[in-house]
C-alpha cells in the first residue's frame, strides 16, 4: 500500500490515481513537496481540494489502459524510487 502525499489516503501500490483526491500518484511523488512549499509561500492551504469534474473524470478512467512504460517503471522502482531519474525516451 502507498500513502498519497497530497491527502494521506492509502492506495494500492500500482494505482494510477489516488482514490481519495484523484491526484496522479506518479506526478505527486515527484512534485508534491515543491508544490506544497509554493502554496504555503502564497498563504494557500498545502492540500488543495480537487475540482469535482476532475474527480468524476479521473474515476471514469481508473479502469482504463495504463501506459506500458509507466506501469513497468512503477512496478520496478515504486512511485518514490522512480522519481525524476526515469527517462521516457527510448
Amino acid at each position: 500500500m502507498t500513502e498519497c502525499p497530497q491527502c494521506g489516503t492509502m492506495n494500492e501500490d500500482d494505482a494510477k490515481n489516488c482514490k481519495g483526491c484523484r491526484v496522479n500518484l506518479y506526478w505527486a511523488f515527484q512534485h508534491h513537496e515543491e508544490l506544497t512549499k509554493l502554496r504555503l509561500s502564497r498563504d494557500l492551504p498545502p492540500r488543495p481540494q480537487t475540482a469535482a469534474f476532475l474527480v468524476d473524470t479521473s474515476k471514469r478512467v481508473d479502469d482504463g489502459p495504463t501506459a506500458g512504460w509507466l506501469h513497468t517503471t512503477i512496478k520496478k522502482f515504486g512511485f518514490k524510487g522512480a522519481g525524476k531519474k526515469v527517462s521516457t525516451m527510448g
